[in-house]
C-alpha cells in the first residue's frame, strides 16, 4: 500500500471520527436545551440548537478540546422569540442560559 492511499484512509477516518464527536455534541446540546426549556417553563422553538461558534480551549484536565456554542430559541409567551445558549468543552457542559424575559 502506497503512502498516499494510507494517508488518504487516515484522513478519512479523523474526518469520520469529528463528524461522529460533533454529532454526539449537539445531541447531547440538543438535550440540554430542550431539558433547560422545559424546567423554566419555556417553548423551545424550532426543536434544535444551531453551532454558533467552535473554537479550542483547555479543559481543566489538560490538553485540548473542542468548545462549542450551540444557541436556541425559545417562546414563554407564544409570541415573542428568544435566544438561549449552550456552552460545552468536549462533552462536558460549561454554561448554559436563557435571554432574560420581558417583565409585564
Amino acid at each position: 500500500m502506497s503512502w498516499s492511499v494510507f494517508t488518504a484512509i487516515v484522513a478519512l477516518v479523523l474526518v469520520g471520527w469529528g463528524w461522529h464527536a460533533s454529532l454526539a455534541a449537539r445531541e447531547l446540546a440538543n438535550r440540554i436545551a430542550t431539558d433547560t426549556c422545559t424546567r423554566a417553563g419555556v417553548q423551545l422553538l424550532d426543536g434544535t440548537v444551531s453551532m454558533l461558534r467552535l473554537s479550542l480551549a483547555r479543559p481543566e484536565t489538560g490538553g485540548l478540546a473542542l468548545r462549542r456554542t450551540y444557541v436556541f430559541d425559545y417562546s414563554d409567551d407564544g409570541y415573542s422569540r428568544r435566544r438561549g445558549f449552550v456552552v460545552m468543552t468536549g462533552l462536558a457542559v460549561d454554561s448554559v442560559g436563557l435571554e432574560p424575559r420581558a417583565v409585564a
